[in-house]
């Protein structure tokens, strides 16, 4: 970056800003070693590291902190790369610069400012503030900027110009407005494609620019003041280098694709046993029972803590696993962290000293719904050892998965002490840090098992332990329906790309097929399909009318179907970070209507989504993005690129739509994922002639095996298609990893928006096809041998 360049950029970013730092704040020196370049001002000292060319950390230490803050990241994994940073200091101003990032921080007036490839980002404001009771890192916006991110929330896509809380706590029964929900984060996304993360785990505020002047503020009661920009070139570029920060989701096991029977909840064996069997009877799939409370005590009140099964309820329930287990149907238990004085393990707990205390060192009590309580210290190693034998015995038994519930802590009064802070300084990361519980559990004591973690609480970075959050108690309703796709997207872009909800509706009587077929056809779309309520009205289809059940079972056989897209855009997900379920603005990141839409989006790359979230709806104007041309899931009809179209509604199915030249490949169906099989695909190629060449993939391996592609047990099919010239040529290559033992496979390969074609080879052989005129869909019957590549020619 030369001098004429950078003056240039400061002048913009001058002019577009208007506003030095704190006036009293004084450079007074500088150092620079290896990537990391140390100011001394007046009242502090800066550290600024370059940890890759997109990435930047700032750390700023007043002088009148007797004690340094912990310099402990609870979110960044990432190590800086070695010597990929620059400096260059005149008279006036100091540059770190990398390939990509670059921080310039002017002496006089004090300002620190961000850029990326010559594009200014933000600057401070007046940096660091001490206030009374708080401290404040503040900083200056665009003017038009949009801003996303501080976790879930049900605010609409642009959340700037609100105050937003950072302390995690549960919303009951919410609908379409819910400000502060149980998984808060100090993430801020622009959408100038990038990010800044607050590494601080404390509780506090992001203010995204309530008092419109242009400001980006953190406030925080405590801890390190330390900050992280990150910026890049495209959406997914801008989240691969996030989780590259933070970490990258495992990938779950293959199970967790499939159907849940879940209700708050089973009472007994009995009950478990019949529902599991009338999903059979019924030829609905299913992979998995949730098991809500009632698996250690017969009452809601009063019993949580006991950890272990209510016998008389479950009189054999090693038994019951074994045989779920045995159809192919997995075993999850509720935990919570809360040990009731009235439980079973109450005075183990209090010998054991595992409890948070109180000032004077005694196991700190409270009152709250469920009775009165203390919590678990899952910070002190005593009581992570506690909690993990109490999950080593269950999965001992052939629990499958754990469910972590009420973990934001749902009630957590500030003068409870942990090991590790006093409530509020820990309050936002007790699920994170119970997550990993669980997850290095589950490495040092059943390495060869993929984890299942469902919870609803956690922080910055808690993808890397496996969590699979849900969206809480929403309302049984219309509005807390269409709170789901904002809540997805939003979480998948900070990240956490297996946010769902529970389908359906969790809180609430309401009796409501058409919301219940709606809420279920959405979840074929995304990341897990499990319904959920309480059981005043059944979540479950087989328990629904004839017209109902039908409907939602199709929706269940297409997500089994689905299978192989599915695990594949997971299998993105672990490797790059990328969402499963991904806002329209990643398509179109520069147009301001479009950075506001929710309703439709992107399930994967390849199929554009819009649920239907109000009743009666029987017209649906959608957008079809200008990147592709788009055709029907259902119809096969085609939608040109950047147009926008009145789409008729139907009580079968939500509108679906394949992007054009894409491949989705698809599953027989199965009643359970243990049956899954990728010998037998249909592999679909939607034909558009404005896509001259496209390609595709499907990722597949044993579906348990952890880090699997790392340890080479894995297979990637790749798919290529060549249209040009009255010719499509379709090439299927296959990549194996090192200890992947390869199958034969027998593919139909269906081409949709085809002519007849006049001959078609496999490898220069002459092969039979079928053509359905009707529909202009092409089938061929393909032997693809294993560690073999085919090339199918058609001619038309």
């Amino acid at each position: 970056m030369n001098k004429f360049l950078l003056s240039i950029l400061l002048l913009f970013f001058t002019i577009t800003f208007s506003f030095a730092q704190n006036a009293n704040r004084k450079f007074k020196n500088s150092s620079y070693n290896h990537n990391t370049l140390e100011i001394t001002t007046s009242d502090g000292n800066y550290t600024i590291t370059a940890y890759s060319d997109k990435i930047v950390a700032t750390t700023f230490i007043p002088t009148f902190k007797k004690k340094k803050p912990n310099a402990t990241s609870h979110t960044v994994v990432l190590e800086p790369e070695n010597n990929i940073a620059k400096i260059k200091e005149t008279n006036t101003q100091i540059v770190l610069s990398t390939q990509g990032i670059a921080v310039t921080v002017t002496k006089s007036p004090f300002q620190i400012s961000y850029f990326y490839k010559s594009k200014a980002l933000l600057s401070e404001k007046n940096g660091y503030v001490k206030k009374d009771s708080t401290e404040v890192l503040d900083f200056n916006l665009d003017k038009s900027e949009a801003l996303y991110g501080a976790g879930e929330r049900v605010l609409g896509m642009n959340r700037r110009g609100n105050r937003l809380q950072l302390y995690n706590r549960a919303h009951y029964g919410y609908e379409a407005l819910s400000e502060l929900m149980n998984f808060t984060m100090p993430l801020v996304m622009s959408s100038k494609i990038y990010a800044v993360h607050f590494d601080n785990a404390a509780i506090g505020y992001l203010d995204l620019d309530s008092k419109k002047d242009n400001t980006l503020a953190y406030e925080t009661i405590s801890g390190r003041k330390t900050y992280q920009v990150i910026a890049a070139d495209s959406w997914t570029d801008l989240i691969n280098s996030y989780t590259n920060l933070t970490g990258k989701q495992p990938l779950p096991p293959r199970w967790a694709f499939g159907n849940f029977a879940s209700r708050f909840g089973y009472h007994t064996q009995a009950e478990t046993e019949a529902t599991v069997q009338k999903f059979r009877d019924e030829k609905i799939p299913v992979d998995a029972v949730i098991l809500d409370l009632y698996w250690f005590g017969k009452t809601v009140q009063g019993t949580m803590g006991n950890l272990d099964w209510d016998k008389e309820s479950f009189p054999e329930p090693t038994n019951m696993i074994a045989n779920l287990e045995k159809a192919g149907v997995k075993t999850i238990l509720i935990t919570e962290p809360f040990i009731l004085t009235t439980s079973s393990k109450w005075q183990e707990a209090v010998d054991k000293k595992i409890l948070a205390t109180d000032s004077l060192g005694k196991p700190f009590t409270y009152d709250f719904y469920f009775g009165n309580t203390g919590i678990i210290d899952i910070f002190k190693p005593e009581g992570k050892q506690w909690f993990w034998d109490i999950y080593k015995k269950l999965i001992n038994q052939g629990v499958a998965g754990l469910w972590g519930d009420l973990g934001e802590p749902e009630v957590f009064p500030s003068e409870a002490i942990t090991v590790a802070g006093k409530a509020d300084e820990v309050h936002n990361i007790y699920g994170h840090n119970w997550a990993k519980l669980v997850q290095d559990g589950y490495k040092k004591d059943f390495s060869n098992q993929r984890p299942f973690i469902l919870m609803r609480a956690g922080y910055s970075g808690s993808q890397r332990y496996g969590m699979i959050p849900w969206s809480g108690d929403v309302s049984r309703s219309w509005g807390g329906l269409q709170a789901q796709t904002e809540i997805a997207l939003q979480m998948g872009m900070q990240g956490m790309g297996y946010m769902h909800s529970d389908l359906g509706g969790f809180a609430g009587a309401t009796d409501d097929n058409e919301l219940y077929t709606r809420w279920l056809q959405y979840g074929v779309f995304q990341p897990i399909f499990r319904p959920h309520a309480q059981e005043d009205v059944p979540s479950e289809p087989i328990f629904k009318d004839e017209i109902t059940k039908n409907r939602t079972r199709k929706a269940i056989e297409l997500r089994y179907q689905m299978i192989p897209y599915n695990y594949t855009i997971a299998f993105e997900n672990n490797q790059k970070g990328t969402p499963l379920m991904r806002p329209l603005l990643f398509e179109e990141p520069n147009d301001t209507v479009i950075q506001k839409i929710n309703e439709t989006y992107l399930w994967g790359n390849d199929f554009l989504v819009t649920p239907i979230t109000h009743a009666g709806t029987t017209e649906k104007t959608i957008y079809f993005p200008k990147s592709s041309n788009w055709f029907d899931f259902y119809s096969n009809k085609k939608y040109a690129a950047a147009s926008k179209e009145d789409i008729a509604i139907v009580p079968e199915h939500i509108p679906v739509f394949i992007r054009g030249g894409a491949f989705i490949p698809m599953a027989n169906l199965v009643q359970t994922t243990r049956d899954y099989t990728t010998s037998k695909l249909t592999l679909h190629y939607y034909k558009d002639n404005d896509v001259k060449t496209s390609s595709g993939k499907m990722y597949h391996d044993d579906g348990k095996t952890p880090e699997a592609f790392e340890k080479g047990n894995f297979e990637i099919l790749h798919f290529t298609g060549t249209n040009k010239n009255s010719k499509l040529t379709i090439d299927l290559e296959s990549q194996i990893g090192a200890n992947y033992e390869s199958i034969d496979r027998d593919i139909v390969l269906v081409i949709h928006n085809s002519t007849k074609p006049k001959k078609i080879k496999q490898n220069n052989k002459v092969i039979d096809f079928n053509w359905t005129a009707a529909s202009n869909q092409l089938s061929i019957p393909v032997k693809w041998t294993k560690e073999s590549s085919q090339k199918i020619n058609i001619q038309y």
